[in-house]
């Protein structure tokens, strides 16, 4: 049995992702160079990923993926996700906030127990929350 290109692909997740729609229309390939691309991500550009089939079924898979570029197995569903509400999105910012001044996203290999706190952060943090709740309550921020 040999092994044909079936065809090449940039990201490993979209090799995989075509890997697994053949799988399911009975055509067997393989996913070649992930090894080397998911140890080194710039390799996936210089590589690029190849889909390795066997040759009998090398034109039923170029065939089938041919007619997915071409939308043929698209769905008529609306699949786009509604807006969030503003309200979420605003707690969403607010947490993302106090993540990065708090150190949440340190990129350390530590245990979080470990990880230094950004404490100037933090009091950055609860000073604009002492001065916000000072001003609304004084009146402030009432609507004129």
């Amino acid at each position: 049995m040999s092994l044909v290109e079936i065809a090449r692909f940039q990201d490993v997740y979209e090799a995989d992702l075509a890997a697994a729609f053949l799988a399911s229309h009975g055509v067997e390939v393989d996913v070649t160079e992930r090894f080397q691309t998911t140890v080194d991500p710039l390799m996936q550009r210089a590589l690029g990923l190849r889909l390795m089939g066997r040759a009998d079924q090398a034109e039923q898979a170029r065939d089938l993926l041919a007619r997915v570029r071409a939308g043929e197995f698209t769905a008529d569903e609306d699949d786009d996700l509604q807006p969030g509400e503003p309200t979420t999105r605003a707690v969403g910012r607010v947490m993302a906030l106090f993540m990065a001044a708090s150190g949440g996203f340190a990129s350390t290999s530590l245990p979080r127990r470990f990880r230094p706190v950004h404490w100037i952060g933090v009091g950055l943090i609860l000073a604009i929350v002492a001065i916000s709740l000072f001003l609304a309550l004084t009146g402030v921020f009432s609507p004129a």
